[in-house]
């Protein structure tokens, strides 16, 4: 689908029927392993592409002026370990709205 242009969104909702978990990391794995998806196109799915489809992409979903600074920094140093990590909290700091509500 990225091939042809179109935008991919991921996410969970935990919806017994249609979606069996609510584990970000379980997503990002198998966005890697069987969507072939590369990590900068799961990062992508996942912010900016997830906060356009249910209309939020000029709010949140980037780190851009005017919006709300949404963001987790990660325990290791590169985004390509997120898809190997996946029963394990990668997250060590959330920041919402700005502010540091989560701090390992």
């Amino acid at each position: 689908m990225i091939d042809s242009g179109c935008a991919v969104a991921l996410a969970t909702d935990f919806n017994p029927g249609s979606c069996f978990t609510n584990s970000i990391p379980l997503v990002i794995a198998l966005a890697a392993i069987y969507m072939n998806m590369s990590t900068e196109e799961i990062i992508t799915a996942l912010t900016i592409n997830a906060a356009a489809a249910v209309g939020r992409g000029s709010k949140t979903g980037s780190i851009e002026k005017g919006k709300k600074a949404d963001i987790i920094i990660l325990e290791y140093p590169s985004i390509h370990f997120l898809p190997y990590h996946v029963g394990i909290n990668l997250v060590e700091t959330v920041i919402k709205n700005g502010k540091i509500i989560k701090e390992n």
